[in-house]
C-alpha cells in the first residue's frame, strides 16, 4: 500500500499544539471589513482551537491519530 497523503488544504490551516490539541484561524477576516465592528474584526485576529466534534475530522486530514 502506498504511503497517505495529508489534505493540503488541511495542511496549511491546522497546527498542532505541543499537548496535542489543534489550533486555528478564525474565518470572516479578510475582506468585506468596513461594516464589521472593531471589536468583532479584533476578537477574529486570535487563533483558537478546533472544536472536539470537529478534532477527529481534521486528525484524519492530517493523518494524526
Amino acid at each position: 500500500m502506498p504511503k497517505l497523503k495529508t489534505k493540503s488544504g488541511a495542511k496549511k490551516r491546522f497546527s498542532i499544539t505541543g499537548s496535542g490539541k489543534i489550533k486555528r484561524k478564525h474565518a470572516f477576516k479578510s475582506h468585506i471589513l468596513t461594516k464589521k465592528s472593531t471589536k468583532r474584526k479584533r476578537n477574529l485576529t486570535h487563533s483558537t482551537l478546533v472544536d472536539i466534534a470537529d478534532e477527529k475530522s481534521v486528525k484524519r486530514q492530517l493523518l494524526i491519530k
